[in-house]
């Protein structure tokens, strides 16, 4: 149960003071549902208020607090002309301007012949000063709470800016003082204040530097947030090592068939990662393994040799992808190694209905289906394996953790491999894969050459078009990506449609076209088309950028390239390039350039180095950018910035380790106040697994 001392926190932002029914939604959108998700909304600027000047010496354009008696209102006489209230000091006067307001309620707020207190930013108007809707207006007993350096805080449409200061103020307010989880020794050496006093800090900013990541309330707040995440990992994973395995031993004799059969070589990293992965399989505890590797590095092939080594000892492996194109592509690449070495395939996905699924299900179920390829199809409960001993998961970034578990509830110990072609900078594979033993395949196969990746300006288009005829006249294929424009999939579509029909007009109808709204069918045989002989130039949106395997293609055009995220466009790129032709990716981008998009595209000239790329993202963009959180499956940090505190991740992670092997149940002291960090941060599934938790 979540601690008492921590209810007024995960109250309904409804509870604050001002932040009635109507304004609520907007709260929510801004920060969060409860309480605690305005503690966690941090501000990035600051009003300085503390400017009192005379009416003559405020200076246009800066936020000043003045001294004022109201003179005369001057209603308007329609509702498209503003409401006057004319205000002056010894020095001279300031018209108040209002649009659509009560006058019964603006009378009242200002009444004529008594002084206010009135802040805001002061324009020439018509000759006069004039201060249009002021940010605050009090009497003058009230004149301390105005004139003080209020915090900015990122807002929504329709939310007024001084509703969320109150709103965080009354949160922070609501904040109870909490046993310290911070390891004593450390917090001395920081220097960093209590929780509570990093809050206050936080939320009140007395200059432009308290607004950096590196003040000691920021870094405090942020390892907080770090030391939550690595702590809930620790505990996962070493629940999962709880678990009872199986040691699963295979003999080689379909391994050593499988590579034989190959076209080519395995390269170092496939070996050192089959190793690895051989080394899990044989212990008697469950593997938990990401393999990571960079567009092309050859994982499917990797992923092959594991199952085979399932099924040497007898059991089945079953391997998922997010999508049915995907599904179906590692069916095709599988089936020719495999067939050599008498390994039974099978496909499922929600496609398949009736008798040829009953088949399926019947044939899995009695052991006749060695390796099990499918979609999210394979977690309905009427699949049953016979002996599930292996797991292999694609692009694991699509699938949430409990998808995971599902899929290992269909066997009996079963050991888990989970491929992202993603490239995650190493302090995000903490965050999001702590709870993970890692192989990484750095290396291409061999014969592939280097892609050439050029940045042009969109001006240069009809060149463009041009190069991209006489290379489909020599046999080339070519994907054309268009933008996602965010605000509307409208747009995007109307822009892919547009260029799939301009392109057709120039260069013939071997042209396709695919997006996120066709139907599964319309996709897959516009995606067969290109893959076969019916289509040359394929237009899509970004559907197209994993695992879809077409060797013939070797140009790529991307359209506003300065629109994609870096390790986005790598992922892209990495859809040519894949046999021994040479290959050519054109990055096009709308002018005016500015200088981090100018980088991004430019590190993309330098490096096919997908880890570099990420590396670099990282620092350009921000995790919060990185990848697109949202869609990622990474996690979303509110006050930790990794870019920042990436030497704070390893501390947190070393300390979840160390408290795990301390005080594995969380029962001292400070691991009775870890719990509470971990609800806090809304860790509660994990804390369940612990024994009395």
């Amino acid at each position: 149960m979540r601690p008492e001392s921590l209810y007024p926190l995960f109250a309904p932002v409804t509870a604050l003071t001002g932040v009635g029914p109507r304004l609520a939604p907007l709260v929510v959108k801004a920060a969060g549902p409860h309480v605690a998700d305005l503690l966690w909304h941090l501000p990035y600027g600051l009003i300085d208020r503390r400017f009192m000047p005379k009416i003559a010496a405020a200076p246009a354009g800066r936020v000043v607090t003045i001294r004022l008696r109201v003179d005369q209102h001057i209603p308007s006489g329609s509702s498209r002309r503003p409401y006057r209230v004319l205000c002056s000091d010894e020095t001279g006067v300031l018209t108040l301007v209002f649009f659509h307001a009560k006058a019964d309620w603006l009378e009242k707020l200002l009444p004529v012949g008594e002084d206010r207190i009135v802040s805001g930013t002061v324009e020439d108007f018509n000759d006069g000063l004039q201060m249009t809707h002021p940010d605050h207006v009090v009497p003058p007993d009230r004149q301390d709470e105005v004139m003080t350096i209020e915090p900015v805080y990122p807002l929504t449409a329709g939310l007024p800016a001084k509703i969320m200061v109150k709103a965080v103020h009354g949160a922070v307010a609501r904040a109870p003082e909490l046993a310290e989880w911070i390891d004593a020794a450390y917090l001395r050496r920081q220097a960093w204040p209590s929780w509570r006093e990093a809050l206050g800090q936080a939320h009140a900013p007395a200059g432009e530097a308290d607004l950096a990541a590196a003040t000691p309330a920021r870094r405090r707040l942020a390892y907080d947030e770090l030391l939550a995440n690595q702590l809930a990992l620790a505990l996962v994973r070493a629940n999962l090592r709880k678990l009872a395995g199986r040691a699963i031993d295979g003999d080689g004799r379909l391994r050593r068939k499988i590579v034989a059969a190959l076209p080519f070589r395995l390269t170092g990293a496939q070996a050192r990662s089959l190793d690895e992965i051989d080394a899990d399989m044989a212990a008697p505890s469950r593997m938990l393994r990401l393999l990571q590797g960079d567009v092309g590095s050859g994982k499917t092939v990797v992923a092959l040799l594991a199952m085979a080594r399932a099924v040497e000892a007898g059991a089945q492996a079953a391997l998922m992808a997010p999508t049915e194109i995907l599904a179906r592509q590692h069916l095709a690449t599988l089936e020719g190694p495999a067939a050599a070495a008498g390994l039974r395939l099978a496909l499922l996905t929600g496609r398949d209905k009736g008798k040829p699924r009953q088949k399926i299900l019947d044939a899995l179920a009695a052991g006749d289906i060695d390796i099990l390829i499918g979609t999210h199809a394979l977690f309905q409960e009427d699949v049953a394996f016979r002996d599930l001993a292996l797991a292999v998961i694609d692009e694991q970034h699509r699938f949430g953790v409990h998808q995971r578990l599902d899929l290992a509830a269909k066997g009996h110990a079963v050991d888990m491999l989970v491929m992202t072609a993603t490239p995650i900078p190493r302090t995000l594979m903490l965050t999001a894969y702590g709870d993970m033993d890692v192989s990484r395949l750095d290396e291409k196969p061999p014969g592939r050459l280097p892609i050439d990746t050029r940045v042009l300006p969109l001006a240069r288009l009809d060149q463009v078009v041009g190069g991209v005829k006489r290379a489909m006249a020599a046999g080339a294929k070519v994907y054309w990506i268009c933008p996602l424009v965010e605000e509307s999939e409208k747009l995007d579509l109307a822009a892919a449609a547009d260029r799939h029909r301009d392109l057709a007009a120039h260069l013939g109808p071997r042209v396709g076209l695919v997006h996120g709204k066709m139907k599964i069918a319309e996709k897959d045989a516009a995606m067969a088309g290109f893959a076969g002989k019916d289509l040359d130039l394929l237009v899509a949106t970004t559907v197209i950028e994993v695992g879809v395997n077409v060797p013939e293609a070797t140009v790529m055009v991307v359209e506003h390239a300065e629109r994609f995220g870096l390790a986005q466009l790598h992922q892209l790129r990495g859809r040519i390039g894949r046999s021994d032709k040479s290959s050519t990716c054109l990055l096009l981008y709308g002018a005016p350039l500015s200088e981090n998009a100018k980088a991004r595209l430019n590190i993309l000239k330098e490096t096919e180095d997908g880890f570099r790329i990420a590396e670099e993202d990282l620092k350009l963009r921000g995790a919060g950018e990185l990848l697109g959180t949202r869609q990622s499956g990474l996690p979303e940090f509110r006050m930790a910035d990794l870019a920042q505190h990436g030497e704070l991740l390893a501390t947190a992670r070393d300390d979840a380790r160390l408290i795990l092997e301390t005080d594995a149940d969380l029962q001292a002291n400070r691991g009775k106040a870890l719990r509470t960090l971990l609800y806090l941060f809304e860790r509660d599934a994990v804390v369940k697994t612990l024994r009395s938790g």
